[in-house]
């Protein structure tokens, strides 16, 4: 721990001229010290990547394969160091850790997979008119150019993989760059592509602060981003460089829906421990966690003390503990602020049922009723472990509900009524609906993103490379078709 852990410039290991501290939040420790690249360092690594650009784009699809491959393998066989170090770094319980493994174990599978079937070709025959007879039209993909990914701290592992892995299935050079909070488990990936063939310079992971990235992003050898964080952040890269392609995936408030027809018992009781799990689940850091309960009025009496029961079910403490399903936030900051926030709520008029307490980094798994729809908790991300719960008149107040927000990532709908789900498919302003469950249900190849304040563009291995790369159109002429 008293050495720095280097980081990746252009496929192999460097070091840098200063460092700084990982601690953790649960207990302030240090975790390591990870060196930081100079400004001398990361112009080499963009220059690298911009001049292995044609090679890569032209890398055989077995070789990407392969090393997306190996990397899926080698993280299976890694599972729980890797998982232990992102609970270290990021106070995540090791039981949620473990399955961000298990997800960036997918994600680099499933880039395999596309690596060997995307950019088959589609044929067009062009003699629809007289003017192009024996003409075919054949269009691929191509990358768009050197990919700069810019990850999060809320999973430091696998949205990391979210941004590497498709850019090596699609042949496009990557510089990533983790969030300085958990920078640790995004260099651990750099260990097992370093294991792989992939051409020197196709890869760089670059730990350098937030108040570098400006240069990045303008930097005009990088003409692809792909960023993960927060709404003024994207749309302030989005805003300063208006020609490049952006992907902004911008988080949420993520509501889940109980309608008139989820009222069994164990409905309700589903619903109910669904809603406590996913909201809490990673501290509430999710773009995706539950924020918001909208249920209708024939069921919210039942339904409230079932949530407030089984959030106070939740087991909360450290995060090593396997037991433990709630943990600390990044940071006592963070938890201060998701502090503030429902303190504001509560003095506006809002009922606090159970929690509304922080201890250090940690906060209490907090439900909140009747709380008013201007306060900062209704109208922004909370990204902590806090709900509320509303009562509304029927379906099209519900869905009114849902859409009663700036943001539009996830929802998700309790509904046995196919009609339902198929109106709720067509009427709530999101990127995805969810039926029969919470709106945190992500699945890695799935097209995930939003729309409004949620960003823009779509991630899911498949969708990413999309994202990445252009069509390009090759006519062909004076065949016997």
């Amino acid at each position: 721990m008293t050495s720095p852990h280097a980081f990746w410039l252009a496929g192999r290991q460097a070091t840098g001229e200063t460092t700084f501290d990982v601690t953790s939040p649960w207990d302030g420790r240090l975790v390591g010290k990870v060196s930081v690249p100079t400004e001398a360092q990361t112009e080499e690594a963009v220059a690298a990547a911009y001049a292995v650009r044609d090679e890569f784009a032209a890398t055989p699809a077995h070789v990407r394969a392969a090393a997306l491959d190996h990397v899926s393998k080698r993280l299976v066989e890694r599972t729980e160091e890797i998982a232990q170090l992102i609970s270290t770094e990021n106070g995540k319980p090791i039981k949620w850790a473990r399955g961000e493994v298990g997800r960036a174990v997918s994600v680099f599978r499933f880039a395999a997979e596309e690596a060997r079937r995307f950019n088959g070709g589609e044929a067009q025959r062009l003699d629809t008119d007289a003017g192009g007879q024996g003409r075919l039209a054949l269009t691929r993909r191509f990358p768009k150019g050197v990919v700069l990914g810019i990850a999060p701290f809320n999973f430091p592992l696998n949205l990391c993989a979210h941004k590497i892995a498709p850019a090596i299935a699609a042949g496009a050079p990557i510089i990533l760059k983790p969030a300085p909070a958990t920078p640790l488990s995004g260099l651990i990936i750099g260990d097992l592509l370093a294991e792989t063939e992939l051409p020197a310079g196709s890869w760089s992971i670059l730990p350098v602060s937030n108040d570098r990235m400006p240069a990045l992003v303008q930097d005009e050898r990088l003409p692809v981003i792909s960023f993960t964080g927060s709404e003024k952040v994207g749309y302030a890269i989005m805003d300063s460089v208006p020609r490049k392609h952006c992907t902004l995936e911008l988080g949420g408030n993520g509501a889940a829906v109980v309608l008139a027809d989820f009222a069994s018992d164990e409905d309700l009781d589903w619903a109910a421990g669904r809603i406590a799990t996913f909201s809490n689940y990673q501290g509430g850091q999710s773009c995706i966690s539950v924020q918001r309960v909208i249920a209708d009025a024939s069921v919210y009496e039942r339904l409230l003390p079932r949530v407030v029961a089984a959030v106070e079910a939740q087991v909360t403490g450290d995060p090593s503990d396997a037991t433990t399903e709630v943990g600390p936030l990044v940071s006592e900051d963070a938890a201060k602020r998701v502090e503030s926030w429902v303190d504001e709520a509560a003095r506006a008029g809002a009922r606090v049922l159970t929690g509304g307490k922080r201890e250090g980094a940690s906060y209490a798994p907090t439900v909140l009723v009747d709380v008013p729809a201007d306060v900062t908790l209704s109208c922004e991300e909370v990204f902590g472990p806090v709900l509320t719960v509303q009562k509304v008149e029927g379906e099209a107040a519900a869905f009114a509900a849902v859409n009663e927000s700036k943001y539009g990532l996830q929802a998700g709908v309790f509904t046995h009524d196919l009609q339902a789900a198929f109106r709720a498919h067509r009427a709530l302003e999101v990127g995805g609906v969810v039926i029969g469950d919470v709106p945190s249900y992500r699945a890695d190849q799935m097209p995930y993103g939003g729309v409004k304040q949620s960003g823009v563009g779509r991630e899911g291995v498949k969708f990413a490379m999309d994202d990445y790369t252009y069509e390009r159109v090759l006519v062909l002429t004076g065949l016997a078709l």
